[in-house]
């Protein structure tokens, strides 16, 4: 019981200094924020596989795979948007 009071209260401190980060940052610096660091999700989404493998009960393992889906959309989500803002940068051809 102590291990998920522990666990909870990780991710709550977690959730609160994460929101707190964020919410400082001025709204034209979140896209080359988050296409900076894609290789963090992906670390986010090697943890997150790492703690669904050491899962024992059916809640965590549904919890594990909650956050496995999540962090691999959030990682491709970044990715897509890398594309789109350097796509931005791409000189087009003049249409003749």
């Amino acid at each position: 019981m102590m291990d998920g009071m522990l666990a909870l209260y990780i991710f709550m401190l977690a959730a609160f200094t994460g929101y707190e980060i964020i919410a400082k940052v001025p709204v034209i610096l979140h896209t080359p924020l988050m296409s900076g660091s894609n290789f963090i999700h992906g670390v986010v989404v090697v943890g997150a596989m790492i703690v669904l493998g050491m899962a024992e009960t059916v809640l965590q393992q549904a919890i594990g795979f909650f956050a496995v889906a999540l962090g691999a959309a959030n990682a491709a989500g970044g990715y897509v948007v890398t594309e789109r803002m350097l796509g931005m940068f791409k000189k087009k051809e003049d249409a003749q």
